[in-house]
């Protein structure tokens, strides 16, 4: 047990300053499992590969995710995700699977590629300076909404549902963790526009029920959860039955929340770490993009396939910045955990007693020296050295997790990196890119963690 600072409310005051220094200085006292009192709650965090392999490994009855992602109902609404029965929430995650398959995955990649041509003229010019977390933010929510809205909801809805997106963003703060109903104005202006939302899109799910021909070739992933049909639940009430309106919308909200900050974050921690690399990594990226895709040619999912140091750069912006720097589940029964090297009081074992709450920090296990040799420096040839057996910490399960891991991992991972690495190869197909100050800092006051401030960047379009 941690007791920092004064009683009853030190560890949460100590927590609140740096969430990550405090996690890795307990780390360093008292090894890779430890437990806390905050808020009446006790709190346990596993940090490193071995630990947290349980926390990876466990099944829904034993680490579960409901009871702490619960706060998130009102954003989502109703049986949906967090809030919906085991077997619903199983389906409604495969289909979202399905949604993100290679064989969709191919039509985004034209799309998104559009998206950027389109905003990088009207927005960028030839030439200028801009705040790329901004930008890049703009972009990814366009992208996103062409994607997994549908050209009908881009081309005719896009402005109002930027906005409300934005409300119930801004409704999701870290007193919403402890108190997500309490009626505060960020809070009401979430509520109001998740109604709204469901209004806004209603229109549009009307619409393409009264004409399923005309959507059997629709790509996005609405359409998906319109065609859905739920299967062997043991509900009556849900079984031969598809989504209502509400949840239609709830997921599609569930799905922008889980790929809008991550992508526009990763990107822009990606681009500002090439750009300050004194290596030359910038000339290289930029090389390999001009070597994959022909002069003249479109970018599509092939080439986007073939970058592997653009990949690697990516991979490594989210071991350094992971947008997450905490995932949490709910001990459902006593959970054992076992570590390979003793903590500093000898012990190698630990019970999880029912009811903690328990962490682990993809933040935290990216820097941890003994995985990853120099983990500050940006090095994103570490990864085909580790494939080529060059190194071996930076190879294992639960070691890189930036897109979280074991039943749980992301399950955009791969429409993520196709995102991020297609907006990044068009950014470097068209500009010549400095960037102005210095590197900045993370926001770890922030519940997804980017860059602090207003990170610009120099830009000027290339000679033809």
């Amino acid at each position: 047990m941690v007791s920092v600072g004064m009683p009853v409310f030190g560890n949460f005051i100590e927590f609140g300053k740096d969430q990550c220094g405090f996690i890795l200085d307990c780390y360093n006292k008292y090894g890779p499992c430890y437990s806390m009192g905050m808020m009446g709650q006790n709190l346990t965090f596993l940090v490193g590969p071995d630990v947290s392999a349980a926390f990876f490994a466990a099944k829904d009855d034993e680490l579960s995710q409901p009871e702490v992602y619960g706060f998130m109902k009102p954003v989502f609404g109703s049986n949906v995700v967090y809030d919906a029965a085991p077997k619903v929430r199983k389906q409604q995650m495969s289909h979202m699977t399905s949604g993100l398959a290679v064989g969709r995955l191919k039509a985004y990649v034209p799309l998104i590629v559009k998206e950027t041509e389109q905003f990088l003229k009207e927005k960028w010019g030839d030439q200028g300076e801009v705040d790329l977390l901004q930008a890049l933010s703009d972009l990814t929510i366009l992208t996103a909404s062409r994607c997994l809205h549908g050209h009908d909801v881009r081309e005719n809805l896009f402005a109002e549902v930027s906005h409300l997106y934005h409300d119930l963003d801004k409704g999701i703060t870290p007193l919403s963790f402890f108190f997500p109903n309490l009626p505060t104005a960020n809070h009401r202006k979430r509520d109001a526009a998740r109604v709204q939302m469901v209004q806004l899109f209603g229109d549009v799910i009307k619409a393409r029920r009264a004409n399923p021909e005309g959507c059997k070739d629709n790509h996005d992933i609405l359409q998906v959860f319109i065609d859905m049909v739920y299967k062997k639940t043991g509900d009556p009430n849900v079984d031969g039955k598809g989504n209502t309106d509400d949840q239609i919308v709830g997921l599609l909200i569930a799905l922008l929340f889980a790929g809008q900050h991550t992508s526009s974050i990763t990107s822009t921690w990606t681009l500002l770490l090439l750009l300050h690399d004194q290596t030359g990594l910038t000339q290289r990226a930029a090389e390999e993009v001009a070597a994959t895709v022909p002069e003249g040619a479109a970018l599509t999912y092939e080439h986007v396939s073939k970058l592997d140091l653009l990949h690697n750069a990516v991979k490594e912006a989210l071991r350094m910045h992971p947008p997450l720097i905490m995932l949490m589940r709910k001990a459902k029964v006593d959970v054992h955990v076992k570590a390979e090297k003793p903590a500093p009081d000898g012990r190698t074992e630990w019970v999880i007693p029912k009811g903690d709450i328990v962490f682990t920090s993809p933040a935290v296990a990216g820097r941890l020296p003994h995985v990853f040799k120099e983990p500050d420096v940006f090095d994103p040839d570490r990864f085909v050295k580790a494939a080529q057996g060059g190194r071996e910490e930076d190879k294992g399960a639960f070691k890189h997790l930036g897109f979280g891991g074991g039943m749980h991992g992301c399950l955009g991972q791969q429409f993520g990196y196709l995102q991020v690495k297609a907006i990044l190869a068009t950014l470097l197909r068209t500009y010549d890119l400095e960037a102005l100050g210095p590197l900045p800092l993370p926001d770890y006051e922030a519940m997804v963690v980017g860059p602090k401030g207003s990170p610009m960047v120099k830009y000027k379009r290339k000679k033809a």
